[in-house]
């Protein structure tokens, strides 16, 4: 069976070593015309981490990240809301790791070299179409070249062309909110391994945690932060584009506090990009024929939660398992891997958008109308607030109590 993979991003790359793992072979179509380890932070949770673990790529992986010792929330007014410990600080047998993007893009292209060979990583092929065929698929690239496959997988994305192919009309949801990232040198921030959020869309958020200790060998961390602000009124900001201070830091000028100043951590990044926050609404379905989607081709949500790279490689691994046990019929196993995945995906895209963690914050101060208050506990318990983090976890499948 000749499997074709559109994309070698993490979902992309994930794949093809799930596929290995179990003894199938793939070829990988990335458009990018070289790797080059791009990007800014990400989190892994212990149920991503499980899945590269997997992989045999953890202890690689812990060697280059930082593992989170806890998840802390904060108003825009600097007063601490709720706390909890992450990863094997809170009973995980895996830890929660923040690294840098590019830096596990790294690690699993590099696997895949290894593992799969340099013959089945194609570079600098971008998709222009596709035609089905009874029992397999014909993929065209903007090269000239065409490659005919028994299975084809889309990872290539949230702007899928091959999920665009299938579902012309579909367009990325944007409800007003735009975002800007950047790194930053800077001395480690409460223990140096606090996952943070401050504040909230409808005043300004910040999510900062570090992703490279001791970068420059002074003791300073690389650390990743994301300003998210919602205006209705907003125009959608573009992917990836070199972002203006002038366009989000006076949101958060005054947002210095004892133990950090947000705007000195902003300023003190040397490139800024800027994304809006998009996801799309669930798919009805994600095979066509011997086609399927994978990853944020199949699923994007909004970057809440950390939890679209998890999706993805549970996605793999699920996928890469049903063909295996059944590669006389990939179409069945295409529709196991669908029938689960779908809707277990599309209720995390669901509660990204209405009930993500840092709805925390945001009944925090719906409680105290936005203002500063003398303590959390007398607008609401700790126990209550660590209901709403427990819901999330349930539905993104790592909590510790559904086990």
């Amino acid at each position: 069976m000749k499997i074709a993979v559109v994309g070698g991003g993490i979902a992309g790359l994930a794949f093809a070593l799930a596929l290995h793992r179990r003894g199938l072979a793939c070829e990988v179509y990335e458009a990018a015309p070289e790797m080059k380890e791009l990007g800014v932070g990400i989190t892994l949770l212990p149920h991503a981490v499980q899945e590269l673990d997997t992989l045999g790529l953890l202890g690689e992986l812990e060697a280059i990240a930082i593992a989170n010792r806890e998840s802390v929330f904060f108003n825009r007014w600097g007063q601490f809301v709720y706390s909890e410990p992450r990863g094997r600080h809170a009973g995980y047998a895996l830890p929660e790791l923040g690294i840098h993007r590019g830096r596990l893009h790294g690690v699993l292209w590099r696997a895949a070299l290894q593992r799969l060979g340099a013959a089945r990583l194609h570079t600098g092929r971008r998709l222009q179409g596709l035609s089905l065929g009874g029992r397999d698929a014909t993929l065209r690239f903007h090269d000239g070249s065409q490659v005919q496959a028994d299975l084809v997988v889309a990872c290539d994305g949230v702007n899928s062309a091959v999920r665009r192919h299938f579902f012309p009309e579909d367009r990325v949801c944007y409800a007003g909110i735009n975002t800007w990232r950047g790194v930053t040198v800077h001395k480690p921030i409460l223990t140096g391994q606090s996952y943070l959020r401050i504040g909230s869309i409808d005043t300004g958020k910040m999510v900062i945690y570090p992703i490279v200790d001791n970068v420059d060998g002074q003791g300073n961390q690389l650390i990743n932060w994301v300003a998210e602000i919602r205006d209705p009124a907003a125009r959608m900001n573009d992917w990836n584009q070199p972002g203006r201070l002038d366009d989000f830091l006076p949101t958060f000028a005054a947002w210095r506090y004892d133990w950090l100043d947000v705007p000195a951590l902003i300023t003190g990044a040397q490139q800024i990009f800027e994304y809006p926050m998009v996801d799309k609404d669930p798919l009805p379905r994600w095979r066509h024929g011997r086609v399927t989607l994978m990853g944020d081709a199949a699923h994007p949500m909004y970057p809440r939660g950390s939890n679209g790279s998890a999706q993805a490689l549970i996605d793999a691994r699920t996928l890469a398992d049903a063909l295996a046990d059944t590669p006389a019929d990939p179409e069945a196993a295409l529709e196991r891997y669908e029938a689960a995945r779908r809707e277990a995906t599309a209720r995390v895209v669901q509660t990204n958008r209405t009930l993500p963690p840092d709805f925390i914050i945001m009944k925090a101060d719906e409680l105290s109308g936005g203002q500063p208050f003398g303590r959390i506990d007398d607008l609401i318990s700790q126990d209550e607030l660590r209901a709403i983090s427990e819901h999330y976890k349930q539905v993104a499948g790592f909590s510790l109590k559904a086990r």
